[in-house]
C-alpha cells in the first residue's frame, strides 16, 4: 500500500512538472508572431547574461536556434549551465524560463532551415549555405530550449 502511495506522489509530481513546462497560449501566439527571441543564458555566478537577439523556430513546444559552437549560449550549456530566459519579440517582451540543450538531429536541422526560409525570406538567401555547411561541418550547432 505504501509503495502505491509513493508511486502516486511521484506520478503527480511528474505530471505537475510537465504541465508547468507547457507554453501559455499568450506565449505561443507571441512566438508565432515574433521574428526574434532574446536569449539570456546562465553565467558562472548564476546570473543571467545580456539578452542576445537570434532567429528561432518552434517545434513541439520547444524553441530551437542554430548557432556557432563558440557562442556563449553553447559554451554555457557545455559547462552544465543550462538555465536560460527567453524573451519573445523584444528584450522586454513576454518571457519564459527554459532549459537549454545541444541537439544533434539532422531532421530538426532541416526543419529549422525550412522554417528560416519561410520566416526570414529577406535574409535567408544570404545565410542558407552557411547554415547547411555549418551543420555538416560542426561550425553550427542546434540548441533546443524547453520551457521550465
Amino acid at each position: 500500500m505504501r509503495h502505491r502511495a509513493v508511486a502516486c506522489c511521484v506520478l503527480f509530481l511528474a505530471l505537475a512538472a510537465i504541465a508547468r513546462a507547457v507554453l501559455s497560449p499568450e506565449l505561443e501566439k507571441a512566438l508565432a508572431e515574433a521574428h526574434y527571441v532574446y536569449i539570456q543564458s546562465e553565467r558562472k555566478g548564476g546570473a543571467l547574461g545580456k539578452p542576445a537577439e537570434i532567429w528561432f523556430f518552434v517545434d513541439g513546444g520547444k524553441v530551437y536556434v542554430g548557432t556557432r559552437p563558440s557562442s556563449w549560449r553553447v559554451k554555457r550549456i557545455k559547462a552544465g549551465r543550462t538555465r536560460a530566459r527567453i524573451a519573445v519579440g523584444s528584450p522586454t517582451g513576454p518571457a519564459f524560463d527554459a532549459t537549454g540543450a545541444l541537439v544533434k538531429d539532422p531532421t530538426l536541422e532541416a526543419k529549422l532551415m525550412q522554417a528560416y526560409a519561410k520566416k526570414y525570406p529577406e535574409g535567408w538567401p544570404r545565410h542558407a549555405e552557411s547554415f547547411r555547411e555549418g551543420f555538416r561541418s560542426g561550425e553550427r550547432v542546434l540548441v533546443s530550449y524547453t520551457p521550465r
